[in-house]
């Protein structure tokens, strides 16, 4: 029961992470400001670097186990989107954007997915 938690909260992180990192690796400070209003408050190659964080992340929550080659990247790359979240509801409550639930959201997942990724170690 533990693997089919793991996969289905970690497949859906993945798929989060992977859509939200791409759009900040491709697109303008201009397209992403509708969707993600802290853009403004950092420098692009900052937004980029979190679009290449989140996207390695997704990676390392997937191919790790499904791979069997060093399966402790997942828990790595889970624990890195627990602090990443927690950073990001930082900013929001920083620039006074108290619309953090899904921040919290996505916290809870990680924790569930870093939980779970114990199993593979």
């Amino acid at each position: 029961m533990n693997v089919v938690l793991y996969w289905i909260v970690a497949g859906l992180l993945a798929l989060f992470y992977l859509y939200g990192g791409g759009l900040k690796l491709v697109r303008s400070r201009d397209r992403l400001r509708p969707m993600m209003a802290w853009v403004d408050s950092m420098p692009m190659a900052a937004v980029r670097a979190i679009g290449v964080v989140e996207v390695l992340g997704a990676i390392g929550l997937i191919l790790p186990p499904l791979t069997g080659i060093a399966p402790w990247l997942a828990l790595a790359a889970a624990t890195g989107f627990v602090v990443l979240q927690i950073a990001a509801t930082t900013v929001h409550l920083r620039l006074g954007d108290r619309r953090i639930a899904l921040n919290l959201v996505l916290i809870a997942a990680a924790a569930v997915t870093v939980w779970q990724a114990i199993v593979w170690l």
